[in-house]
């Protein structure tokens, strides 16, 4: 039995297998991919004289593969250099490579007799205990190990990743009646710890558990929008965050994903399923003549949408015309915007009675009636269900935890009433008094499992900031921020102003947090479970302060923000801060100075403040700048310009790491610095780093002169700057922002390597931040930034 992965390889370099192959590439497993050998040579290939025999025409199309990984967007690589672990092949040369790995994935065509001749091959040479698992979305699994040995049989199963797999949380696990319980047990595991999925237990079935309820809810959603004369833009303005679904709602989630592949899946659903609902998955006469037009989506420029210019148009299905997009305009949808909860919310919604109410109570009612049904078929209980739909769908919340939201005596009142069938165990849980699937019990939250209530069994790497509130309490909260007793002596300020954006109250919680912890605590953690970690300052309240000229007011904000970086830096206290998502600006600033970052995998770090005219201000330069000092040799002469080209290019361009393993490549993250692939296990990661540090002794670090380029130096980041100005790609204000950024990296006006204290730095930075702010221009790119959500070059 195979004790962790140390190779794999993956058989189908398509998109998706290449995308399993670059994940596994990005948590450093050196991977295979192979595909078939192409019978005809390319026009290329021929161009220069090669053969069928050549190995690069023969691996011709998993090198291709590899090589789109570095073009396509969203990018399936967390770093580009991982690109080195994934190796091309063919299986015809390379099968016998397989006996190198622990882990092999089949990903060929969705075809059950070529997949089972891939696995009579695998068979012939995979070393025993090795894991051989089927990315198939809805290929019976069992059918798949039909003629295989005992020892195949144990160690296969189906490992269902979604497309992308790099961002896409949902991995199903579907066993079948052979895989052994060990091996089970393990991918379940590896595929949250390692590959940081939501994991997923799936019985074989049909299309599994998010495909199955997701696909059925698309077609009722279809189906209703036709009945009911609504378009496609009035069903996407209600079917996305309105109800806690992402933003692409219904149609244009079908034109990213591709018509093609989702009648492909609905027609594998009808094919395999009997029952009242199994003409649920007839695709509409209308969706077949798209496929006929080739009409696909994203893909094919055009489907459900089409952008002409910056417009975008609607398709009529029964004119088959592009059409102005229209929102469905109802009572209930304003008053809904005015909840703030997604229960309440949806409540609101579903019971409307209002052409928004109909059609709401018209796609949800069935899908949860189908999602009970199901319950037994396609997975044990209702937590694996509510699970798939939000990670494999983004749903805020799942089907049973929907109905929850809505009321469950209610809505299945309303449902007998409209004549719809509610299944036994349902009624039978209503007889007897139950009307929630979900309760709070014992500091933690109960499920219902047939006539019972069980606690729900999570990770214990999975921390929940809101329950430990109402389990502990509050040490000390403000209107910006928290800070909350996390277990172990560990505490933990959690940010929660609107965007996490940081003002005077996150930086009075900053302060007082580092006595409290001083005085009680091992340690801090800076973190939460917002939607981003921190997005910056709060631009709006600054620029009101300088429109009204209270630069007084913003030059005393900025410097207590430095001073409480200052006292993050030099905590007597070990401070760990965890960033993911958006860390931008201040969030970046925030997260420099602590004793060690804890970053998600998914963390898109950057100084981005010339975005809006400005430069870093809480001493985001200077930790920068200290940062790539501490990589260079020590005792060894450096090249001190470069590190301030380095610095000045990164800050002045406004780069954003693409991950958190990219962040290291711009040294927002250092070599201590850790990376958790799993976000949930985030805050527990960062709790054990400050437990770590605190065990070992934790001492404060001395503080120290710096070197800098100085004058001449400050000659030198102008030059390329006033040359990109005339050459026209920059504009005269921009070059003024260069002056005041050159200003603060080059260390002012000091000889080139004179060594300067830290806050003769952050003075440098925070003159040359206000002076910024009072520029008319500068305003005016606040404003734009507030307005539209996008810089304005002006």
């Amino acid at each position: 039995m195979v004790q962790h992965i140390k190779k794999a390889a993956v058989l189908g370099s398509g998109v998706m297998g290449s995308g399993i192959a670059a994940h596994l590439a990005n948590i450093g497993v050196p991977t295979i991919l192979l595909d078939i050998v192409p019978r005809e040579l390319a026009d290329d290939e021929k161009a220069k004289g090669l053969t069928l025999e050549d190995k690069s025409v023969r691996n011709r199309l998993s090198s291709q593969a590899i090589k789109k990984l570095l073009k396509q967007k969203p990018a399936p690589l967390m770093s580009k250099d991982n690109i080195v672990l994934i190796e091309a092949g063919n299986m015809e040369d390379d099968m016998e490579r397989l006996s190198e790995c622990d882990w092999i994935i089949e990903v060929v065509v969705e075809n059950l007799e070529i997949k089972k001749q891939v696995f009579e091959r695998i068979e012939q040479v995979r070393k025993p205990g090795s894991i051989v698992s089927s990315n198939t979305s809805g290929i019976s699994i069992e059918a798949m190990a039909e003629g295989r040995s005992d020892d195949f049989k144990k160690h296969f199963l189906g490992t269902h990743f979604f497309n992308p797999p790099r961002y896409l949380k949902l991995l199903e696990v579907i066993p079948t009646k052979d895989t052994s319980p060990e091996v089970l047990s393990f991918i379940k595991q590896y595929g949250e710890e390692k590959l940081g999925k939501g994991v997923v237990e799936a019985k074989d079935t049909p299309n599994f558990i998010a495909n199955r309820i997701g696909t059925y809810g698309l077609h009722i959603t279809v189906n209703e929008m036709l009945k009911g004369g609504y378009s496609a833009g009035e069903v996407d303005s209600v079917t996305g965050p309105l109800i806690g679904r992402p933003k692409s709602a219904t149609f244009r989630t079908l034109d990213v994903v591709g018509l093609d592949t989702f009648v492909h899946v609905a027609k594998n659903v009808y094919d395999n399923v009997e029952g009242k609902d199994k003409g649920v998955f007839v695709t509409p006469a209308f969706m077949k003549k798209m496929v006929e037009k080739g009409w696909l989506g994203s893909k094919t420029g055009q489907g459900f949408f089409l952008k002409k210019g910056k417009e975008i148009l609607q398709l009529n299905p029964e004119t088959f015309e592009y059409e102005p997009r229209t929102k469905l305009k109802a009572p209930s949808i304003e008053m809904s915007k005015q909840i703030k909860k997604l229960p309440e919310k949806l409540k609101a919604l579903v019971y409307a009675d209002d052409r928004a109410g109909a059609l709401l109570w018209n796609i949800i009612s069935p899908a949860l009636l189908y999602s009970a049904e199901l319950l037994g078929e396609i997975a044990d209980d209702i937590v694996a269900i509510d699970k798939a739909m939000k990670w494999g769908f983004g749903w805020e919340i799942g089907p049973f935890e929907m109905w929850d939201a809505i009321g469950l005596e209610k809505s299945v009142n309303k449902m007998k009433s409209e004549g719809q069938e509610i299944p036994a165990w349902i009624e039978e849980m209503l007889s007897n008094g139950i009307t929630s699937f979900y309760k709070k019990e014992n500091g933690g939250v109960a499920y219902l499992d047939k006539d019972e209530y069980k606690l729900l069994k999570e990770n214990e790497k999975i921390v929940h900031l809101k329950s430990l509130k109402e389990k502990n309490g509050v040490i000390k909260k403000n209107s910006g921020a928290s800070l909350i007793d996390i277990g172990n002596d560990v505490a933990l300020l959690e940010f929660h102003s609107p965007n996490n954006a940081i003002g005077l109250d996150i930086i009075q919680m900053v302060n007082y947090s580092l006595e409290e912890v001083d005085r009680n605590y091992k340690g801090l953690v800076i973190g939460n479970q917002g939607k981003n970690f921190c997005v910056g300052a709060n631009l709006a309240m600054m620029l009101m302060e300088a429109q009204d000229d209270n630069f007084f007011e913003i030059e005393m904000v900025i410097r207590h923000f430095q001073q409480a970086m200052m006292n993050v830096k030099y905590s007597a206290k070990p401070v760990v801060a965890a960033p993911f998502a958006m860390t931008l600006g201040g969030g970046t600033e925030i997260s420099l100075p602590t004793s060690q970052i804890q970053a998600s995998s998914e963390t898109y770090m950057g100084l981005v403040e010339v975005g809006v005219g400005l430069i870093p201000g809480g001493g985001g330069n200077k930790e920068l700048y200290i940062n790539h000092l501490k990589t260079m040799p020590k005792g060894v002469d450096f090249d001190l310009q470069a590190v301030a080209n380095k610095v000045f290019e990164t800050i002045a361009m406004a780069k954003v790491s693409t991950s958190g393993p990219d962040a290291r490549n711009y040294n927002f993250l250092t070599k201590q610095d850790g990376i958790s692939f799993n976000g949930d296990h985030l805050i527990h990661d960062a709790k054990q780093a400050v437990i770590s540090l605190y065990d070992k002794g934790y001492q404060a670090p001395k503080r120290e002169m710096v070197p800098v380029v100085g004058e001449t130096g400050y000659a030198t980041l102008l030059l390329g700057a006033q040359n990109m100005h005339l050459s026209g790609y920059i504009s005269d204000h921009d070059l003024t922002i260069a002056k005041k950024l050159s200003h603060v990296i080059a260390g002012g006006k000091v000889p080139f390597g004179t060594k300067v204290d830290e806050q003769y730095l952050l003075d440098l930075e925070r003159e040359a931040f206000v002076s910024l702010i009072g520029e008319p221009k500068t305003q005016q790119r606040m404003q734009h930034m507030l307005v539209k959500g996008k810089p304005l070059r002006n």
